[in-house]
């Protein structure tokens, strides 16, 4: 008798790891690349609208220092600033520019370093809230623009 005779069927089946064909790794690959055509846009856009969001909070916290600032004082005016210092963000630089003693435009500006060149947001005193610029080239005179398709906020 030879020795094969007294091994288990089994052990004698068993298939050999070949591991991955190149067609497969091929599809993978292509699978992956469509999924990332598709999400790094979207996420893109995910990251730019939150960075928006940032701009126009502060553009309301810095229209609500002012008006404190002007029940103090009676008047919007101080040196050539609007009553409260202008703010620098990552993304968004903010100017205020009063004219007279009761009007004023608080402006801010998308910085190009950070993905939102671009984009300009305004607030006046009599709360009217305007795009004047987007990469999206959608702008608004009466509402701050969030989404790509024209959305306010």
């Amino acid at each position: 008798m030879n020795r094969e005779s007294y091994m288990p069927a089994a052990i004698l089946r068993l298939p050999r790891s070949r591991g991955f064909t190149l067609i497969e790794v091929m599809i993978v690959v292509a699978i992956v690349g469509i999924l990332a055509a598709i999400a790094l846009p979207a996420y893109g856009d995910y990251v730019r609208r939150s960075k928006i969001v940032e701009a126009t909070s502060n553009l309301s916290d810095m229209r609500t220092r002012m008006e404190q600032f002007f029940l103090d004082n009676r008047t919007y005016l101080n040196g050539a600033a609007c009553g409260v210092a202008d703010r620098s963000l990552a993304s968004f630089a903010f100017a205020c520019a009063p004219t007279g003693g009761q009007n004023w435009t608080i402006t801010a500006t998308g910085k190009s370093t950070n993905g939102m060149g671009g984009f300009v947001y305004t607030l006046n005193q009599n709360n009217v809230r305007a795009t004047t610029g987007t990469s999206w080239t959608v702008t608004s005179a009466t509402c701050w623009v969030v989404k790509k398709d024209g959305t306010c906020g």
